[in-house]
């Protein structure tokens, strides 16, 4: 099984692959060449070869037909025409008469015998016969005797001739041809190392310089040597960026809930270190002490239930529990339960519904983001001041705006609202109970449905924050 694995893996390197398509690319259409020319080669010279003997074995036939040869075979000049043309292609020559009989074999082996083939049925018809048997490797033709005036076919030449020197050449073409081949197969496989291991050196540099950026020892990929590389460098740089973005963001988080968690414990051990370092302490003294201890209490607690919504909220990104939700009747419900803290402060809780609006959201997740909005713009008001709610519609988003006339963010301040732990005024934001997260877990409810949020804001004049969210929930 290792075995199996360790083959796939080897054939999974470029370098492997790239080799192996070099010496594709190398070899094959040599292989192909060299076939392709052997054939050539053969074709070519048995048609030369037959083109020869045709153009002979005609000339003979008319000097058979002027000797009348065919009835008297014993001229002299014929015999020896034929024995010489037999001698110099290596092969065998056959005179036939009318009645099919052999009158002359060069090999004198079938004088006299009758013969009846195809090809020399087809000659007598008039027909040029000419045929190449490569298994046995001769070529085999047949010419019709005919009488130059009455165009009469009195016989036929047959003639057979042996392909062995055009195979011995064919061979020594082979073997030169594979030589050859050779060679240019050691020089492609040499060549195909030394490109396949040039290509894929850019992509070892790369690895190196990602091992010192993982060691400390570099802060950026910088290998420009293609365009891929080159392309692949920008994006790892911009991913690595982003991760020590996120790290830094992390350990900011991290001592900034330390921070948090730490600051009332102290207030707490403090005021319990002042009573106890005192005798006969006053009742009075003791439960104002008392009193701020259960508040030191009751922030931290609002610390933690905030970070517990937040990273419940985090966790269950993709756990949404989505139903249809009457929007209208939502925002009333919340308000109701606001307007005690409101009135208690002086400030006007107004609402306006501009239609009946139905969507598909997680009510719970929904109403802590749109309840920490108006909670906000009722704590960081002014005396007397108003926080209007209003809500809208179209065919494809549902529109809550929430705005106050309170104290206003400052415009260097607007783009870190949404941080965790970040507070604008942090001595107001500790006297009214704030913890930095109210922000935080709103946007991140609304990111959840697919919305957005803007918040428009003037340092003393108030703040409008605008919730955009979908009537239909897409899910990712």
């Amino acid at each position: 099984m290792s075995n199996k694995k360790k083959c796939r893996g080897f054939f999974k390197s470029l370098r492997v692959r790239l080799f192996v398509l070099f010496l594709l690319i190398g070899i094959l259409p040599s292989a192909v060449i060299r076939i392709g020319m052997l054939n050539s080669y053969e074709k070519k010279a048995v048609s030369n070869r037959s083109i020869d003997i045709l153009s002979q074995a005609k000339i003979l036939t008319n000097q058979i037909v002027f000797n009348d040869y065919l009835n008297d075979s014993s001229s002299e000049i014929i015999n020896a025409q034929l024995e010489q043309l037999s001698n110099i292609y290596a092969g065998r020559i056959m005179v036939i008469d009318g009645n099919f009989r052999i009158i002359k074999d060069t090999y004198s082996l079938d004088t006299g015998k009758t013969i009846v083939s195809e090809e020399v049925m087809q000659s007598f018809r008039g027909e040029e016969i000419s045929k190449y048997d490569s298994q046995n490797g001769y070529i085999e033709m047949t010419v019709p005797l005919t009488k130059p005036e009455s165009k009469e076919i009195l016989g036929v030449l047959l003639v057979s001739v042996s392909t062995d020197s055009i195979m011995l050449n064919k061979d020594y073409l082979e073997s030169s041809a594979w030589i050859i081949e050779v060679f240019d197969a050691m020089i492609i496989i040499l060549l195909s190392l030394f490109l396949s291991g040039l290509l894929v050196r850019p992509f070892g540099r790369m690895e190196k310089e990602i091992v010192e950026i993982q060691n400390g020892y570099k802060t950026e990929l910088d290998v420009p040597s293609y365009l891929e590389t080159q392309n692949i460098s920008i994006r790892f740089n911009q991913l690595f960026g982003r991760m020590k973005i996120i790290d830094e963001s992390r350990e900011e988080f991290v001592s900034n809930v330390s921070h948090e968690l730490k600051t009332p414990l102290t207030s707490m051990k403090v005021l319990a270190d002042s009573l106890n370092g005192q005798e006969d302490v006053p009742v009075e003294l003791y439960k104002e002490f008392m009193l701020d201890i259960g508040n030191e209490i009751d922030r931290e607690t609002k610390i933690i239930n905030d970070l517990l919504s937040l990273v419940k909220m985090d966790r269950s990104a993709g756990d949404m529990n989505i139903t249809s939700v009457n929007i209208n009747e939502l925002l009333e419900l919340i308000l109701k339960r606001l307007r005690p803290i409101a009135e208690k402060q002086h400030i006007e809780l107004v609402l306006e519904s501009f239609r009946p609006v139905s969507a598909e959201v997680d009510e719970v997740k929904l109403t802590l983001a749109i309840t920490n909005l108006i909670e906000n713009g009722i704590k960081y008001n002014k005396p007397d001041g108003w926080v209007h709610v209003s809500l809208n519609a179209d065919h494809q988003y549902f529109y809550v705006k929430v705005e106050d006339s309170g104290i206003g963010i400052p415009e260097d301040s607007l783009e870190h609202i949404y941080e965790r732990f970040y507070r604008v005024d942090k001595s107001h934001s500790r006297e009214i109970g704030g913890t930095g997260l109210g922000l935080a877990i709103t946007r991140n409810a609304i990111l959840m449905h697919r919305g957005a949020i803007k918040v428009f804001s003037t340092e003393g004049e108030g703040t409008i924050f605008n919730v955009r969210i979908p009537l239909n929930y897409i899910a990712s």
